[in-house]
């Protein structure tokens, strides 16, 4: 039977960050050698608040309308005033107000 030991962990975790390492490198070095044109640097600038909403909307869901409500005054504070300490205290009160409704 074979019998787990760190030792014998380290090689597999040395090579995992050696290839990570150079993937994320690969991907710098390559970058710097496309063009990038205007349509490429839109899609690069709203990468960020994609991955935000891919990462937030299915929290937001699961918490079902408190979640939503937190989530779209946040959101409509955000758009319109660029403040994020604004959106994140709307955001608290809005999920809290429908909490404490009932929802």
């Amino acid at each position: 039977m074979w019998e787990w030991r760190w030792e014998s962990a380290w090689p597999a975790i040395l090579a995992c960050s050696a290839v990570t390492y150079l993937i994320r490198i690969g991907g710098y070095w390559l970058m710097g050698r496309v063009p990038v044109g205007p349509r490429m640097s839109r899609a690069l600038d709203a990468l960020p608040g994609a991955i935000f909403v891919a990462a937030t909307l299915p929290i937001a869901v699961k918490a079902g309308p408190p979640g939503l409500a937190a989530a779209a005054a946040a959101g409509l504070t955000m758009l319109a005033t660029k403040r994020d300490w604004a959106a994140i205290f709307l955001g608290l009160a809005a999920g809290a107000a429908t909490r404490a409704a009932g929802f």
